[in-house]
């Protein structure tokens, strides 16, 4: 048994006492007596706020969910809308995306402070931040300075993804002529730009239609001797084509054959049909040739599309050559291929042969569809033969097909112009029979063929029939009486028809107003009035619109105060009338010399309605030169209204009349007057009228200032009394 050893005395001490421990590596050394390095805490003051410490900021504690965690039960504010849009991108990206959003998208030294605390931003991670600018508000400038300044970090690179999508970048912000320097910024921080760089561009401007754009950096490719791959030669031929720059596109295939490069189908497509666009149709043929002798003979859909170019710029004759060459390459054109050369030839009015196509499709019994008969029966019908064209509707019918609106539509106007309208009803009875829904356009020919030959019942009862058919019968009325008023000499046939109308029981405001307007339009303002008199004796309520027609209608008949009733009645139901009645009521006005009511309608016109008349905006301009009292500066004002193209109406005149008659001279006023008869821009007779209404209207205001001052000394009852004791005696 091995000894024991004693144990040492159990020596207390205090945990930093006086009594002394040896010190360690993480143990400090504390001296001082016991509760001797305490010290007195003196107790916070409420008043002063508590900031905390600034904390060293560290990423791994950022928290880029933290505005959701806060507010996950309020709607998110735009702010936060836009941070969530980030939600895809790494957590580095997120953050400077945050930062940007902090600042308002505007780049300075909050942050730069910002980024500052990134330890470094790799290429991958500027290209991932630039993709994130994809919102309109976003500022292009931001993304650019951001790409700068990742670039001045020390041993930072840009790779080829950061520039690919700084360009995106600068495209997206329509700033694409910077995006076309970027080859050039590559260049010279020692990154020679390849052709994918160039791709990126040009499909930039192809997808925007920047024809030119497309040749411009083009030509950049060349001074950087990149050749590009026959794919892109293609790209930019079909820009410079589809943007009208046939000449420049034909440059490029110039410099494509030097490089030594071999055509493609699509390469000799796209020359082809630029040329036919162009309607440069023996160049055309050549480059056929060249695509035969490179074994790259053209096929039916190829034949298809320069027939379709063709006939949209209404080459027939081009159209028939590519037709022959067609055949002599021996190429079977399809059912698209005549249908597209018998629609365009229907069209122009090449019917004929249109139907020999037809002819030769029949017998290759090739299946003929329904557009092909719908264009030859409408083309029949403007060639007026229309019994052709109702053989071929009886040729779709047997070939078990069923005729659709358009073609019956054709028919009944055929028939119609050849006075065959019993016919043409029967056929609009089949219609009906074949479930379609017949329109305005499908009974316009017969109710103008019934309207003609007066037959009246037959009118009524394709009208009863309409109705039944549950059309709008306020449409179709309002088409017809406007198609019926169109001309003068057809305006008493449209006056019966009115009549049996209203008789029927199908008056309406619209066709009230068709025909009070048609009748102030052709001069007949009383007859226009006196169908509106009717109106207001029947159950019909006029509109604004029949009320403005009726202002114009008083006036010419000058009827001033019946004018100026219709036009307090549009004011009373909450509208504005009609610029012809503002015009008309302001003329009217002007000659029974109400020269304050025609500068109180002017100012109303141009408060209520966004563009008013050009001379009613002169007539403010006229009584502001009006202020200085001089009659030159008003005569500029008028010369520089004419050289505007406006001419010096009624509300000119008043605008003189009311700015020299309160801030000038009668004889000022009578200097423009005279001015406007010298340069021929007012007759004789006009300024004689003006002058007299000048004087005139400041009688007016001179009574009225005697009036007010009898008011304001009250002098007015005064003079009555003696006025009347005059009288007695």
């Amino acid at each position: 048994m091995p000894p024991q050893i004693p144990s040492k005395p159990y020596k207390q001490y205090f945990f930093y006492g006086h009594r002394h421990r040896n010190p360690k590596q993480h143990r400090p050394t504390v001296y001082g007596g016991l509760f001797t390095n305490r010290q007195s805490l003196t107790p916070p003051n409420p008043d002063k706020p508590i900031t905390p410490k600034p904390q060293p900021f560290h990423l791994r504690n950022w928290d880029p969910d933290r505005p959701f965690k806060q507010h996950s039960n309020l709607t998110p504010s735009p702010s936060e809308a836009f941070f969530s849009s980030a939600l895809r991108l790494s957590p580095i990206a997120r953050f400077i995306v945050d930062a940007f959003r902090k600042n308002q998208n505007q780049w300075g030294p909050p942050v730069i402070s910002e980024l500052n605390k990134l330890r470094r931003v790799t290429p991958d991670l500027v290209a991932e931040v630039l993709k994130a600018s994809h919102r309109r508000d976003s500022n292009p400038i931001l993304a650019s300075k951001f790409f700068y300044w990742a670039g001045k970090q020390k041993g930072f690179h840009h790779n080829f993804a950061s520039y690919n999508a700084f360009a995106y970048c600068l495209n997206r912000h329509n700033r694409f002529r910077a995006a076309d320097q970027i080859p050039e910024l590559m260049d010279s921080q020692g990154k020679p730009p390849s052709e994918k760089q160039f791709e990126i561009l040009i499909r930039m401007h192809c997808d925007a239609n920047r024809g030119l754009r497309v040749y411009y950096v083009y030509e950049k490719m060349k001074k950087f001797g990149v050749i590009p791959r026959v794919f892109l030669y293609n790209r930019i031929l079909d820009a410079l084509v589809k943007t009208g720059n046939m000449d420049l596109a034909l440059s490029v295939y110039r410099d494509f054959q030097e490089n030594g490069l071999v055509e493609e189908n699509i390469t000799f497509m796209i020359l082809i049909k630029g040329l036919c666009k162009a309607g440069r149709v023996d160049e055309m043929l050549e480059f056929l040739g060249r695509m035969r002798a490179n074994s790259c003979k053209p096929d039916v859909f190829a034949y298809t599309a320069m027939v379709k170019v063709l006939i949209s710029e209404e080459n027939l004759e081009g159209c028939l050559r590519v037709w022959d060459e067609m055949r002599a390459d021996r190429v079977e054109p399809d059912v698209m291929a005549y249908g597209t050369l018998i629609t365009g030839l229907c069209k122009v009015g090449w019917v004929q042969k249109a139907f020999e196509l037809f002819q030769e499709m029949k017998g290759k019994r090739i299946l003929i569809d329904r557009a092909i008969y719908g264009s030859l029966i409408e083309a029949f019908v403007q060639d007026e033969k229309v019994g052709l064209a109702f053989d071929l509707l009886k040729d779709l019918i047997d070939s078990g097909y069923r005729a659709d609106l358009g073609i019956y539509d054709s028919l009944i106007k055929g028939l119609c112009n050849e006075n065959q309208v019993d016919r043409a009803y029967k056929l609009f009875r089949v219609t009906i029979r074949e479930d379609l829904k017949p329109d305005f356009g499908t009974v316009k020919p017969i109710m103008i063929q019934y309207v003609e030959t007066r037959r009246m019942e037959d009118l009524w009862k394709l009208l009863s029939l309409l109705q039944k058919l549950e059309l709008s019968m306020d449409d179709v009325l309002f088409k017809l009486m406007s198609l019926m008023v169109e001309e003068e000499d057809k305006i008493s046939t449209a006056l019966d028809v009115f009549r049996g109308l209203i008789d029927k029981g199908y008056g309406s405001v619209a066709i009230y107003n068709i025909v009070i307007g048609a009748l102030h339009r052709h001069g007949q303002a009383k007859k226009a009035l006196e169908i509106y008199n009717d109106m207001k004796s029947s159950n019909i309520e006029p509109d604004p619109s029949t009320y403005s027609i009726v202002v114009s209608c008083y006036v010419e008949v000058e009827q001033i105060q019946e004018a100026c009733a219709s036009h307090n009645k549009i004011v009373e139901l909450g509208s504005v009338p009609s610029m012809a009645a503002y015009c008309s009521l302001s003329e009217g006005l002007f000659k029974i010399c109400e020269i304050d009511a025609v500068m109180m309608l002017v100012r109303d016109c141009l408060a209520n309605t966004e563009s008013g008349p050009l001379e009613f905006k002169y007539a403010l301009t006229i009584l502001q030169a009006c202020k200085s009292g001089k009659a030159e500066m008003v005569i500029d004002v008028l010369n520089e209204m004419v050289q505007q193209g406006c001419p010096v109406s009624a509300v000119a005149y008043s605008a003189i009349v009311s700015g020299m008659g309160k801030y000038g001279t009668i004889e000022g006023a009578k200097s423009v007057f005279l001015h406007l008869k010298e340069s021929r821009q007012m007759r004789e007779a006009n300024c004689i009228v003006c002058e007299e209404l000048l004087v005139e209207h400041m009688k007016k205001k001179t009574a009225d200032l005697v009036r007010c001052g009898l008011k304001f000394f009250n002098l007015e009852s005064k003079l009555k009394a003696k006025g009347s004791k005059l009288l007695s005696n």
